[in-house]
């Protein structure tokens, strides 16, 4: 038989561990590997993305509302082509459903301005209001390669019990410099 080094065997006891105790982790195997997660963060996943979904409808109606016409957005950058690729569709293999419209930014939003022009606004949804450093990046090339004149982050906004919905323009909060 084959030496195990003591950090491995630590890793290999902890899955197994894991693994047997249906209480508290959920096991999946991906790749031959197992993966152990807790029931309560597995909970926590599906809570928030449920809030993320209302809050995302909730912002296609309030773009609606101000008399803007919204649509999903279905593609995606690569950064490292440097081009719009359509976003892959993400599978759901238990309830058999594909989902289309995992772009980046969410929506893609056109007003009628002054002289016939439209306005063509990217909208991303972000409950907490916070972009990583790839959605920043991505954000930027939209703007400089003038895919759209403005890319808003729709986040939550408490007014007491009630949450409404703020529009944070791109530019000011990521692009200005700050003095």
């Amino acid at each position: 038989m084959k030496k195990i080094k003591k950090e491995n065997q630590r890793e290999i006891d902890k899955r197994i561990r894991e693994a047997g105790d249906s209480d508290n982790y959920v096991t999946e195997w991906k790749e031959g590997v197992p993966k152990s997660k807790k029931k309560s963060e597995v909970k926590k996943g599906k809570i928030s993305k449920a809030r993320g979904a209302r809050f995302e409808l909730k912002v296609r109606k309030d773009l609606e509302s101000k008399g803007r016409f919204v649509d999903k957005w279905s593609n995606n950058i690569d950064l490292e082509e440097n081009k719009i690729i359509p976003a892959k569709r993400k599978y759901n293999p238990f309830s058999k459903v594909m989902a289309i419209g995992t772009g980046f930014p969410d929506f893609i939003s056109f007003k009628e301005g002054s002289s016939g022009f439209y306005s063509v606004i990217g909208v991303e949804v972000k409950v907490n209001g916070i972009l990583s450093k790839i959605e920043k990046e991505k954000c930027r090339w939209y703007l400089q390669n003038r895919v759209f004149t403005e890319i808003w982050i729709a986040r939550t906004k408490r007014n007491g019990r009630k949450i409404e919905v703020e529009y944070v323009d791109f530019r000011e909060k990521y692009l200005v410099q700050k003095k």
